[in-house]
């Protein structure tokens, strides 16, 4: 009778993650923490908040759409606005009206996710633990105190770049739409044969969306020159893996979804450019995208790339950070050449 991967010996995981990862070629550390990136999604997407919760970014891209052959080591989950900030919105429209009421969104949603997070979602994740017979902590962190910190017994350990903790970061400024339930799986799973590994069905946001929403994050990078925390050259390597499949023609086919995009950050996420004036999504959507930075903000992305690779997040396949840089730039000009051509047609009709 095949055996649930928890139940194992610390020794017997041990041995299973070296194989697998000589098979899989991907990283026993890595492996390991997969387990526990799906293990805590189907904690949460086993419970009442499985409706309301969208699961997205590079995560989503990986473990669902297989898109990346990066690791993505966090989950972003987006908790629907209209259920923590309905009374605010008007006739349940997920976009402010006018600035005094984003304010008010914003400053609402700010007090009251970590709340929810503490008196929803952490009572979900410690019921799943008791009831799995699991040891681990949970910590609220963060900037906002909209990140859960899950930290594991490790049985595996790589440089530090990836660490034994999951992060699960709440939005709550957006619906998560386009979504749709997709099942998720092991990594792991293929190479093992005889144990049960955690498995979820989580609501995901589409690829297309998450497209927009790195090409607009990367856009600001650029016109903001300045430089950020580590881990942000991951937007790059996803859009040039997105740049590779028809999610990409889908994304530019949909001038909608790159407007809804970004007028949501316009409202939510207003930025600075390097001069101070004000980062106008809209053009980045209609024509003017920019994706390659230049000078200090290049070279800190190399090296954040570097670090990625140190770690075995790109175990498999590992283009140049230059191989990256230039297929963003195709990216660029075709998104940028298919928005005009588009904007054209519209005219002439």
């Amino acid at each position: 009778m095949a055996e649930s991967w928890f139940s194992l010996s610390r020794d017997d995981q041990a041995e299973a993650l070296e194989y697998a990862a000589a098979r899989i070629g991907r990283p026993a550390h890595l492996l390991e923490k997969d387990i526990w990136v799906v293990w805590a999604l189907s904690a949460l997407y086993e419970s009442a908040l499985a409706s309301k919760l969208t699961f997205k970014g590079g995560t989503s891209l990986s473990k669902v759409y297989r898109i990346i052959d990066r690791f993505s080591e966090d989950v972003d989950l987006t908790y629907d606005i209209r259920e923590l900030a309905c009374d605010l919105l008007s006739q349940a429209n997920p976009i402010p009206a006018s600035s005094s009421q984003e304010k008010k969104v914003s400053s609402a949603v700010r007090h009251r996710l970590p709340t929810w997070i503490l008196a929803t979602v952490r009572p979900v994740i410690e019921a799943a633990l008791a009831k799995a017979g699991l040891e681990a902590t949970l910590t609220l962190t963060g900037t906002d105190s909209n990140k859960l910190i899950l930290a594991y017994p490790a049985v595996k350990a790589g440089t530090g770049y990836a660490c034994p903790t999951i992060q699960l970061e709440f939005g709550a400024r957006a619906t998560g739409e386009p979504n749709q339930v997709e099942p998720v799986t092991c990594d792991i799973a293929a190479a093992i044969e005889g144990v049960i590994f955690p498995a979820a069905r989580p609501l995901v946001m589409a690829p297309e969306r998450t497209f927009w929403e790195k090409a607009t994050a990367a856009h600001v990078y650029c016109l903001q020159g300045r430089l950020r925390g580590e881990r942000y050259s991951r937007h790059w390597y996803d859009l040039a893996a997105i740049g590779r499949t028809a999610h990409f023609a889908a994304a530019c086919a949909n001038p909608d979804l790159a407007k809804a995009v970004a007028q949501h950050k316009s409202v939510f996420f207003a930025e600075k450019n390097v001069t101070g004036a004000k980062i106008d999504y809209f053009a980045a959507t209609s024509g003017q995208l920019q994706l390659i930075p230049t000078g200090a903000s290049l070279a800190a992305l190399k090296q954040d790339y570097t670090a990625m690779l140190d770690d075995g997040l790109l175990a498999l396949n590992q283009p140049s950070f230059t191989d990256i840089i230039d297929q963003c730039r195709v990216i660029q000009e075709e998104v940028n050449r298919q928005v005009q051509i588009a904007s054209a047609a519209r005219r002439c009709a």
